[in-house]
């Protein structure tokens, strides 16, 4: 680890002086990554987006660039900022998202910090879609159980302007990021925070679709994440043996809190295999993205109502 460290600091140094575009701090950077043992994952797949992440952010430039600002020079101070976050990326381990504080989801800005996961749900491909084909009537009321940065609840404001979202998450500290993004974003008069343990704090209410990306990791793939994920906080992450103590809560209880043609849409990734071992009788929807995604399942109040006694 010193090899490498004393090997980076050489290559910092020499990057300072030489590279003058912002093109060359992205090619720079990608060389580096390449180099490393990072884990891309938290909102980028690849090395270059990455670097052009961190780089466009040092430089107070837009997230999508052209061959203009590509090609455009750079200060010695400024080559001194990006590159300082390219070292933090390489020697910490963190998400670029932690780095800058902020993530895109559905095209929207949001901040982000330690309390919080990183935004990288599919679900948001089903909201840019307005979840078509999976409900008949646009929904005015709407859930989004275990909210974290509030990124699914704000989304679905946007795509449904008459509808109210209540965001629901046990964390305090989520809660406070979640209420950061609904003033950034302008949508306090249409998505409310709220403390809640799974549905303890809304008994009584109905919604016309429940959406939740709860906890789902089971406990031998928590142990084997790379450092990255460790760097957000386990409650957003960890549930129980096979990942889905939580997602057997809100099967249990959301029917209650749905109206008769109401939705239920869960994303609980590579623990669907527990899932549909331990509810083979269940017609879960297990939906397809043409972004990429797996493990996330709709499901009607019919449904889990005629299915109830199994859960």
């Amino acid at each position: 680890m010193q090899k490498e460290l004393s090997e980076l600091t050489i290559l910092l140094e020499e990057a300072v002086t030489e590279l003058q575009t912002v093109n060359d701090l992205i090619r720079w950077s990608v060389s580096r990554f390449n180099e490393s043992d990072i884990y891309l994952g938290h909102g980028t797949d690849n090395p270059w987006d990455e670097a052009a992440q961190l780089i466009t952010y040092a430089l107070s430039l837009p997230p999508t660039m052209n061959e203009h600002l590509l090609q455009a020079r750079t200060t010695l101070s400024e080559r001194k900022n990006a590159l300082g976050l390219i070292e933090q990326r390489i020697l910490t381990k963190k998400p670029a998202a932690y780095l800058t504080q902020v993530s895109y989801f559905c095209g929207l800005p949001f901040f982000v910090n330690e309390d919080v996961l990183v935004p990288r749900s599919p679900i948001g491909e089903l909201i840019t879609n307005n979840f078509e084909g999976l409900i008949s009537n646009t929904p005015l009321r709407i859930m989004d159980l275990c909210t974290g940065s509030g990124c699914i609840a704000i989304a679905t404001a946007f795509a449904f302007p008459d509808a109210t979202i209540d965001a629901l998450d046990i964390s305090p500290e989520a809660l406070a990021v979640a209420d950061e993004n609904i003033h950034r974003l302008q949508v306090e008069d249409r998505v409310f925070p709220i403390m809640s343990d799974v549905f303890a704090s809304v008994e009584g209410l109905k919604y016309d679709l429940i959406v939740s990306n709860p906890p789902y990791v089971d406990l031998e793939d928590l142990g084997d994440m790379p450092e990255e994920f460790h760097h957000e906080p386990e409650i957003g992450l960890g549930s129980g043996n096979d990942g889905l103590d939580i997602t057997r809560i809100i099967l249990k209880q959301a029917a209650a809190h749905l109206e008769d043609n109401g939705l239920l849409i869960v994303e609980v990734g590579n623990s669907m295999i527990h899932l549909q071992a331990e509810f083979p009788e269940v017609p879960f929807n297990w939906l397809e993205f043409e972004n990429g995604g797996i493990g996330v399942f709709a499901i009607t109040k019919q449904q889990l109502i005629d299915h109830k006694d199994l859960f």
